[in-house]
């Protein structure tokens, strides 16, 4: 018997819409990588991008458990001797809220070139609208 390895030409990608209205922020995270990645297909390929697209809704709207909202840590560094700055995920989500859902994701790809390419089949927007009706998504209940 034969492996089955995909062909790029091969591979059909798919729209999904997602409604992160009340899901918890780390399952909604794995669960979208896991369909960047096109680890839910059976013609799933390590080394070829077999993903589909992502478009997510709401994204200000997701819920976390415990006390992560005042301790959970985001860092960046200017790149200066004691540039480092922190915020919570409180301040982050009041000032860009998409990007923790986009960081949660990036966390869980693979950090090469492939997962940058997949980071870019995501779409996060604030609010219920998205431009992204003339790919008719599919509603993807997580």
């Amino acid at each position: 018997m034969k492996t089955y390895w995909a062909k790029p030409d091969e591979i059909e990608q798919k729209w999904f819409l997602v409604d992160a209205d009340n899901k918890i922020l780390g399952r909604l995270a794995s669960e979208v990588a896991v369909r960047l990645m096109g680890k839910h297909k059976p013609t799933y390929t390590p080394s070829i991008d077999t993903g589909d697209f992502i478009v997510v809704v709401n994204a200000e709207k997701f819920a976390v458990t415990g006390a992560k909202m005042e301790d959970k840590k985001y860092y960046r560094h200017s790149g200066y001797l004691g540039g480092i700055k922190e915020r919570t995920l409180k301040e982050q989500l009041e000032k860009k809220p998409e990007e923790v859902i986009r960081m949660a994701v990036r966390r869980m790809l693979p950090k090469t070139k492939m997962g940058r390419a997949m980071l870019k089949k995501l779409k996060i927007y604030t609010g219920s609208e998205h431009p992204h009706a003339a790919q008719s998504p599919e509603v993807l209940e997580i």
